[in-house]
């Protein structure tokens, strides 16, 4: 079968085994990235298409009369037009579960940082504040434990499930935000508004939806103490940028850890992104990208079309 995977590099940093894809699909052709006006001619002959983020819009997919498959190298689809694919008889399969790991380690290294003032005392350490010191520690920020502290959590899925696990080792208490758009109340779940007030941090965990679209604006920031952490490693859209720059500066929220953005790349600015928002460290949608993690990725990637090709594709979208 003919094979094209539109975007390796949104994945590969020359780190990865592809061997396992290489042997389902011989004549696979890598391309490093695929601008909007040249998927119509990659995949026209494909029967096999693997994407991260690239669009396979309706009018792309009316163009591939023999495409059979599409693998998408990620957990969200939006990127493909799933109606059509399914008026044309195109199974679709994500990826799911592989970046556990790594996300949640990340969501402790923003946590942990933030707690310990690491940039600050690293930059104390290079200033040469430290060898200048009267004594033999230099404690200028104030270092805050995570025993004892209660972490609240949006989203208990697989990633809000490892995040919880990993706080109780801490010594945190853990507490459960009712679904954004629940109606009825849910066991163990607490209605936002009431949550917020009670938490040392705030961590993100739910998808981008039209309920969760802004669900951190004004509003809920103003509800949250004024030492509590926002950690996001969710969706950008998520969180009201711009009023989460303006509690930082105004010394309204203690601190946050943001790894993506409403735009990404953050080609026209961020508020964010400001060189004067305090206790603030962004990362550049990086929380997933270990090795391990990329490559369990390439292995469902292997593992979804073994299956397609057995009749029993794993991983099945719609």
């Amino acid at each position: 079968m003919l094979g094209v995977f539109l975007d390796r590099d949104s994945l590969d940093c020359g780190d990865l085994d592809f061997s396992g894809l290489d042997h389902l699909l011989p004549n696979l052709a890598y391309y490093p990235a695929t601008a909007p006006d040249q998927v119509a001619a990659r995949i026209a002959e494909a029967e096999v298409v693997i994407s991260n983020k690239v669009m396979l819009d309706a009018a792309a997919l009316q163009q591939a009369p023999r495409l059979r498959l599409i693998c998408i190298a990620a957990t969200g689809v939006n990127n493909v037009d799933l109606e059509t694919a399914a008026q044309a008889g195109i199974t679709v399969c994500n990826c799911r579960g592989y970046g556990t790991a790594s996300v949640v380690q990340h969501v402790f290294a923003l946590l942990l940082a933030l707690c310990t003032r690491l940039p600050e005392y690293r930059q104390a350490v290079r200033r040469g504040r430290w060898q200048q010191a009267h004594q033999f520690c230099l404690l200028d920020y104030p270092i805050r434990e995570l025993a004892g502290k209660t972490l609240g959590i949006v989203g208990y899925g697989e990633l809000g499930r490892g995040v919880a696990r990993v706080a109780e080792a801490f010594g945190m208490q853990v507490l459960l935000a009712q679904r954004p758009g629940a109606v009825e109340p849910e066991e163990d779940r607490i209605p936002l508004p009431i949550l917020l007030p009670q938490l040392d941090i705030l961590s993100l965990h739910c998808p981008l939806t039209p309920e969760t679209r802004g669900l951190i604006g004004a509003w809920e920031l103003a509800l949250m103490r004024r030492d509590a952490i926002l950690i996001n490693t969710a969706r950008g859209g998520l969180v009201d940028e711009a009023m989460l720059a303006a509690a930082l500066r105004q010394g309204a929220l203690g601190g946050a850890g943001v790894d993506v953005l409403s735009l990404e790349p953050p080609v026209a600015g961020n508020p964010l992104l400001a060189p004067d928002v305090p206790n603030l460290i962004v990362t550049p949608h990086s929380a997933w990208g270990s090795r391990e993690s990329r490559q369990r990725l390439v292995g469902q990637l292997a593992e979804n079309i073994q299956g397609f090709f057995d009749g029993e594709p794993p991983r099945l979208v719609g």
